[in-house]
């Protein structure tokens, strides 16, 4: 609180203070290689663990027992699995922007936050990528979707968005892993160098690859991380536009809106910054770290959610404008059974997260209140999810034929699973801040440096 009464007006800096360059990759690469942990570390990650083997447990049962053990029937045949892979996907594209868009656009304040927002797109594009896997029912044949030739020949169906979600997941973390990677480059030769122990010189040695931070290094750097950076962007777009087309190129009511590609996009890059949120605040607090993570970061992810939020919320009306302007009743009785059938808790909730909640980013005061901000984006998350389950089984649930109507019913396979991958996430931002630095040393390097010289 008061780091937020103490920021004046128009006066947020990307780095507060004034730091000289040892001083900053000794501070960072202390993390890592001293072990400078806070003492509740460890109780966190271990209680992340234990979600772990939740998941570990709950995968071996479906697998066991099969698809219909976590709540799907006829008609709803999608449910929790296809809801949790959206919603992960989503999370995954506040990495991307923060990295490529925001690098190409020049912005100077993604510095201090895109290395752990890019781990953050990793982990979550791991978990979003075993959810289809699950969903299949046989999840041992899942490379039946790729264009490989087997024995009972079998080929994927090109015309199905399935197939393309497969080539998306595939490329998105692709992309992303060797963009990260080169990020992280530079940083990886600070560690080596500062490491005491011949087996941390090793371990960080091999990752360096040879970098010896010389002129030919940093030119030959610059081209290809701005090249990745321009061919990293579009995922932004396509990724979750072709995740969108699952549902469009489906035909009950509710899913066949060409709304869908950019409300998903959208709704991709609000649950993706709220995550970011949820993950640097707690971060900035715990390593001491709020004069390289500034209230600068908190605000402008804030107001980038104000963004995305308002389009969302642009696609909602949208959908029930045109679901009652179409004239069609199928259309017109699935958004009024959305509104007042069986999922109207969970359709008037999302609405309050997503809507309602968001809207106290408008003021600069809530903005730069840090546990009020972490409060908003832990329940836009929620707000978000119950979006992607809403989207998912509201549709099928009441189709063209009111005979077959029907709702799923969630069980605890559900939410040991979708829990379990949120704590198999978190262990694994754990354990990434403990091996690797979380904040970029050489970026925040050169800002120091481009203040230090203007001043």
């Amino acid at each position: 609180m008061a780091e937020a009464f103490a920021a004046k007006p128009g006066a947020l800096p990307v780095l507060r203070g004034r730091h000289d360059l040892p001083e900053i990759s000794g501070r960072i690469s202390a993390i890592v290689l001293d072990g400078r942990l806070p003492r509740y570390f460890w109780a966190a990650f271990f209680s992340c663990f234990v979600f772990v083997l939740i998941f570990l447990y709950s995968i071996t049962y479906l697998i066991s027992v099969g698809v219909g053990a976590y709540g799907i029937n006829v008609p709803v045949v999608w449910g929790t699995m296809i809801g949790n892979f959206v919603w992960w996907i989503g999370i995954g594209h506040a990495g991307t922007l923060i990295s490529a868009v925001l690098l190409l656009l020049r912005q100077p304040w993604r510095a201090s936050i895109n290395r752990f927002a890019e781990a953050m797109t990793l982990f979550a594009v791991a978990m979003a990528g075993l959810f289809p896997i699950l969903h299949l029912g046989r999840p041992w044949f899942f490379y039946w979707l790729l264009p490989l030739p087997n024995t009972h020949m079998h080929w994927p169906q090109w015309r199905s968005p399935l197939v393309w979600d497969f080539a998306a997941i595939a490329t998105y973390p692709s992309v992303s892993l060797m963009f990260w990677y080169m990020g992280l480059l530079p940083d990886l030769a600070v560690l080596r160098d500062r490491a005491k122990s011949r087996p941390a010189q090793l371990f960080y040695g091999i990752l360096a690859i040879g970098w010896r931070g010389s002129a030919f290094h940093w030119a030959r750097y610059q081209t290809v991380y701005f090249l990745m950076a321009a061919l990293a962007t579009p995922l932004v777009v396509s990724v979750h536009s072709i995740v969108s087309l699952d549902f469009t190129f489906a035909i009950p009511p509710g899913f066949h809106s060409t709304i869908f590609p950019p409300y998903f996009v959208a709704g991709a890059l609000l649950s993706g910054f709220a995550m970011v949120l949820t993950i640097a605040i707690p971060l900035r607090w715990a390593f001491s770290v709020q004069d390289l993570i500034t209230l600068r970061h908190m605000d402008n992810a804030a107001k980038l959610m104000i963004a995305a939020g308002m389009i969302v919320i642009y696609g909602y009306a949208s959908e029930a404008f045109f679901a009652w302007y179409s004239g069609e009743i199928y259309e017109r009785t699935m958004m009024w059974q959305r509104a007042f059938g069986p999922y109207a808790p969970l359709f008037w909730a999302m609405l309050a997260c997503n809507g309602a909640v968001l809207q106290l980013l408008w003021f600069r005061r809530v903005r730069l209140n840090m546990p009020g901000l972490f409060a908003i984006a832990l329940i836009i998350n929620v707000g978000m999810w119950i979006e992607r389950y809403v989207i998912v089984v509201t549709g099928p649930s009441r189709d063209y034929l009111p005979s077959s109507w029907g709702e799923q019913s969630l069980r605890w396979l559900d939410f040991g699973i979708l829990f379990g991958s949120i704590g198999t996430f978190l262990a694994l931002v754990f354990l990434f801040i403990r091996i690797l630095p979380a904040i970029t040393i050489f970026e925040v390097e050169e800002l120091a440096e481009e203040r230090g010289s203007a001043g």
